[in-house]
């Protein structure tokens, strides 16, 4: 090799390592969708981020997070997942069934994970919890299974229920396995159930207005009743009804009672699968876990408007009570 050749050869290599330092490496975006509203999920959203900054996925500096809110309606999810895809995020974090099952609509190539799912594989939203496959993953909140437990805890609050009333949204494919299993259960224990189905927050009042000779109301939880979760309250005490959900937030926002994984833990774990994800791994290879904390929650004041005594042993066993 001549030695202007070699000079120009050496040049060259020695040029490319700075040509490389000099182009930025992309941030990573995660497109978060939410499945109520921004300040109804402002708890669960800072649990998150909290994750990622234990991880050391800073937002605004080595990630990027899109945020947009469904509130509760499943046209809205499709819309927002659609959105992401054009966006071409490198994760799409979401929770609740609907918004999962949109998710998973829209792509099957941009990694999802579901801070909090009922029964994911019966939803059809992974092959199994072992090994998911595809490129969903994410928590099992284990809503179906302990559903029954909710019952024996509304049982044991309110003295001689007999019958039961429920309401779900029905185009909730999770909301209607566990109201499957309540029904069943219910059933099983002698109670008569009145069932009532929603579908869009105008459908609240009506179910309010048919409810006649019923000691409690069980709410099924989702993005559809999250969302209007202070309305529903509203109208139980006006009924004077006992409620029973399956989360904190509802009693916070008003409810009697609720017996449910932690969300807020939930979402802060959801922060490690999708650090794995960004360090490689494939969602599919990434088992779905389930919760290992559970909360029992009562509010002492709702108790007390609907003239409820709540005996010691439910106290002690009450994870907080709300006064």
């Amino acid at each position: 090799m001549r030695r202007r050749e070699f000079i120009v050869l050496l040049g060259w290599a020695a040029a490319c390592p700075i040509t490389a330092r000099a182009q930025p490496k992309r941030r990573p975006t995660i497109g978060f969708l939410g499945a109520s509203t921004a300040a109804g999920g402002s708890q669960w959203v800072a649990a998150f981020v909290q994750g990622l900054r234990e991880h050391g996925w800073i937002e605004g500096q080595t990630i990027g997070i899109e945020y947009r809110y469904g509130e509760g309606r499943n046209e809205r999810f499709a819309e927002i997942a659609a959105e992401f895809v054009r966006l071409k995020v490198d994760i799409i974090v979401t929770h609740a069934t609907a918004p999962v099952v949109a998710a998973k609509q829209a792509t099957s190539v941009i990694p999802i994970v579901f801070a909090t799912a009922a029964d994911p594989v019966a939803n059809g939203l992974v092959a199994s919890l072992a090994r998911p496959g595809g490129n969903v993953t994410g928590l099992s909140n284990q809503g179906t299974d302990i559903a029954t437990k909710r019952l024996e805890f509304l049982r044991e609050i309110v003295p001689g229920l007999r019958r039961l009333a429920t309401m779900g949204n029905a185009g909730n494919s999770g909301v209607v396995l566990e109201l499957q299993e309540v029904h069943r259960r219910a059933r099983a224990l002698g109670l008569e159930v009145a069932q009532f189905e929603i579908r869009r927050a105008e459908d609240i009042a009506a179910v309010f207005s048919a409810l006649s000779s019923v000691d409690a109301l069980y709410v099924a939880a989702d993005p559809l009743t999250a969302t209007n979760r202070v309305r529903i309250n509203n109208l139980a005490i006006a009924a004077r009804l006992p409620t029973m959900y399956g989360f904190r937030e509802f009693v916070e926002a008003g409810g009697l009672m609720s017996y449910g994984a932690n969300l807020v833990d939930m979402f802060r774990h959801s922060s490690d699968l999708v650090d794995k994800i960004l360090r490689g791994a494939k969602p599919g290879d990434i088992p779905v876990e389930q919760p290992t904390k559970f909360d029992l929650v009562i509010n002492l004041t709702i108790a007390k408007t609907l003239g409820l005594t709540i005996r010691p042993e439910l106290f002690a066993r009450a994870d907080e009570v709300i006064e």
